[in-house]
């Protein structure tokens, strides 16, 4: 990774409007046709949620927005993605997990199966200590949901996807998710592009 100076980066006009800003995240709700990861996800035995979490991590690998996170008061640009998940413990508490992206399905399962195991089984959160930037995600499937806003505490400034329980409808499933940015990072076309290869991404899985 490396800092960039903001007057010289692509981003220099939304830096100067959005850093100082009290509350400078922007939040897009999206319904995605989930009918093909659900019937991967039992045909081939794969969690819904790592093949959702891969696909995430597809689509920010084609936005190049996503490259680049302010952290702090400064701009750093990023050579590599990873994709954080939510893992339940066996206490009943949670504790975070980072999957580093590959382009790989294969690979990125191998991770995921062997990191979330090994945060379920100490109990603490797994992180890749600012090498990477980390997309959140958050899988509420308890319950469906329409949207969700993430809460902004003023040094979190990745950004975050939230769904909760998918729906059905005859032979198809949906799923509202919600995509929560840091304006500096991107403005609403690029993440609305985001979501669109996000929705591609899940239509052309084929592992």
């Amino acid at each position: 990774m490396e800092e960039l100076d903001p007057k010289q980066s692509p981003r220099a006009e939304a830096f100067e409007l959005w850093m100082k800003a009290s509350m400078p995240m922007v939040t897009l709700f999206k319904t995605l046709d989930v009918t093909r990861l659900v019937r991967l996800s039992r045909r081939r035995g794969l969690k819904f949620n790592l093949l959702l979490c891969w696909c995430v991590g597809r689509a920010a690998s084609r936005t190049e927005e996503f490259y680049t996170l302010p952290v702090g008061d400064r701009l750093i640009r990023y050579e590599r993605l990873a994709v954080n998940t939510v893992v339940a413990l066996r206490d009943g508490g949670i504790a975070t997990c980072d999957i580093p992206f590959s382009q790989s399905l294969d690979q990125f399962r191998r991770d995921y199966l062997t990191l979330t195991a090994q945060v379920r089984e100490n109990g603490a959160p797994y992180d890749m200590n600012g090498d990477y930037m980390v997309i959140g995600t958050s899988a509420l499937p308890q319950t469906e949901l329409d949207g969700a806003v993430n809460i902004y505490a003023g040094f979190y400034n990745n950004p975050f996807v939230i769904w909760g329980r998918y729906r059905r409808k005859l032979w198809r499933a949906s799923l509202p998710v919600s995509f929560q940015f840091h304006h500096t990072q991107m403005d609403g076309g690029h993440a609305a592009g985001f979501l669109e290869n996000l929705q591609d991404a899940i239509r052309t899985l084929d592992p």
